[in-house]
């Protein structure tokens, strides 16, 4: 079966995606690609296979780190992976995670650390958890300039407080918050929005009732764009298995492979032969 034709791409003719190119992108019906990436390496790929954007995500804590939660990892960190992604980067916007605990308590610490990411990594944007509870911290970092991308659903920094991985806002209640909360993101000036683990019906009204950019993972396929963990989505996290997650390689078994074949090669001193000897 065919898919949908794809049209030529916004982004592909220019030589920087901006937030701008990413609300040009919703109103001519493109769809945004996303990704995390949290090192130089693997960066530099992301953006080469012509990414739209990536987010430096605090899922580095689980990825990166091996921690349950993205509760672990400091703001210190998070600019370490931010600077060795923007390093690597030429066209992709880059959006880094305000952890937790850095935007939460007070708005003036949530302004100190977006501009710290800001200075310090060289990022084009910054993402918060959260809707009305965050609002002065929102406000705060977008009157000093800095792009701010929402995230409402399942959010992972409140994962204690939910107490489980499942699909968020099925209930009437906490569907509606989340559509009030998506609107006050809209109308305090954030650039796109982020919608985890929601039911597809609900993202695709959010998506059709704001003029921002709606960026789903586990929301369906009626919003403005995806994102997905790249970890995930290469297969190297091989006990996930989420039903929203489509793996396109299967590196976890390809890369132990490749090891377990050194390994054999260096005992049976197959490695190095002549033409690898100087």
């Amino acid at each position: 079966m065919m898919g949908v034709p794809v049209k030529m791409s916004i982004s592909k003719n220019i030589s920087r995606v901006t937030t701008e190119t990413l609300r040009k992108m919703k109103n001519e019906g493109e769809k945004i690609a996303m990704l995390t990436s949290y090192d130089f390496t693997l960066a530099k790929m992301v953006d080469e296979g012509g990414i739209d954007a990536i987010l430096v995500g605090d899922s580095a804590s689980n990825v990166m780190a091996g921690h349950e939660t993205t509760l672990p990892i400091t703001l210190d960190q998070m600019i370490y992976h931010a600077q060795s992604v923007v390093r690597a980067v030429k066209k992709a916007l880059v959006v880094v995670d305000l952890p937790f605990g850095t935007y939460q308590s007070d708005s003036q610490k949530a302004l100190d650390s977006a501009i710290r990411i800001m200075k310090e990594s060289g990022a084009h944007a910054v993402k918060l958890e959260g809707g009305q509870e965050i609002e002065e911290s929102i406000y705060k970092i977008l009157n000093a300039g800095i792009p701010v991308m929402g995230h409402l659903g399942l959010t992972p920094q409140s994962i204690y407080q939910f107490g489980t991985y499942k699909v968020r806002a099925k209930a009437n209640d906490e569907a509606q918050k989340l559509i009030e909360d998506a609107k006050l993101i809209e109308q305090a000036g954030c650039f796109a929005l982020v919608l985890e683990k929601i039911p597809s019906d609900l993202a695709a009204k959010v998506a059709k009732e704001i003029s921002i950019p709606v960026i789903g993972i586990g929301a369906g396929p009626d919003v403005d764009g995806q994102i997905l963990v790249l970890h995930d989505m290469l297969g190297m996290t091989h006990e996930f298995h989420p039903r929203f997650l489509r793996r396109y390689l299967n590196l976890y078994e390809e890369i132990t492979q490749a090891i377990s074949n050194y390994v054999n090669d260096v005992r049976k001193r197959d490695f190095p032969n002549e033409s690898e000897a100087y």
